[in-house]
């Protein structure tokens, strides 16, 4: 697991800088390749690929919300969690100044996936163009680079 004195610094330097909504998101490795979930087309940037996240409920620590986004979104157990990849901000749907924090986790069992949010998965090789956000790609790129 991740470090309890930087989860703790990064909740506090989002504090600072006035963000109104945190979120984890979760690189999910399986030989060589990463699990993106697609959007549902009617909601907030519908259709685009991304990693599984999540919003951190009040009184949350990061890293318990990832374990719990993980479960909601996929079914999956997170085993433990290996490594932090920075984080991005940007403007959530209801107007929200937002701050994704990314981990890297590793799951108990990859298989099966039970989509609950989205309305596709797929196990993408890095080394094609993922269909994902500029911002999603930076994060892939420090995954490539651990």
């Amino acid at each position: 697991m991740v470090d309890s004195s930087l989860l703790h610094q990064l909740t506090s330097d989002a504090t600072r800088d006035e963000v109104q909504q945190l979120v984890v998101g979760a690189v999910l490795q399986h030989d060589g390749k990463v699990l993106l979930l697609q959007r549902p087309t009617d909601d907030f940037m519908g259709g685009i690929w991304e990693l599984l996240s999540g919003k951190v409920e009040p009184g949350e620590a990061l890293d318990q919300a990832l374990i719990r986004e993980v479960k909601e979104e996929t079914g999956l157990d997170v085993a433990r969690i290996t490594h932090y990849l920075g984080e991005f901000d940007y403007q959530s749907g209801s107007g929200k100044k937002s701050r994704q924090f990314n981990f890297v986790v590793d799951a108990t069992a990859t298989e099966p996936v039970v989509l609950q949010e989205h309305d596709a998965y797929t196990w993408t090789n890095l080394t094609d163009e993922p269909p994902v956000t500029d911002a999603v790609k930076q994060v892939l790129v420090r995954y490539q680079g651990i």
